[in-house]
């Protein structure tokens, strides 16, 4: 089992999340559709060469975003990352995955 964290902006949130949720991720148990989300700022400076959804190149950019967190199952994380690179605005999503050992302590 993983958690998947991805920075998105705010109003793409949904979603990202369902996309995420249709390519497996999110079940817990007998649970499916499962997440936690915050709301932050994200910020970022694009370089030469980039084509950034928001922001202009060489600038400081500061953004309301959401951290939206999920667990996975190995099999199908492949999927989730491809399905949240699909359907995420930013040509570079921040995201990351962690292995999550808490299965192995259910009683």
């Amino acid at each position: 089992m993983f958690v998947i964290g991805v920075y998105c902006p705010v109003a793409q949130a949904e979603d990202i999340k369902f996309a995420m949720f249709r390519a497996g991720a999110g079940r817990i148990g007998h649970y499916e559709a499962c997440a936690f989300e915050y709301q932050g700022v994200g910020q970022f400076k694009p370089l030469e060469g980039a084509q950034p959804h928001v922001g202009q190149v060489g600038e400081i950019e500061r953004v309301k975003e959401v951290k939206i967190e999920m667990v996975c199952e190995e099999e199908c994380l492949g999927q989730v990352i491809a399905a949240m690179r699909r359907s995420h605005p930013y040509e570079a999503p921040a995201f990351h995955v962690l292995k999550n050992y808490s299965a192995q302590f259910e009683s």
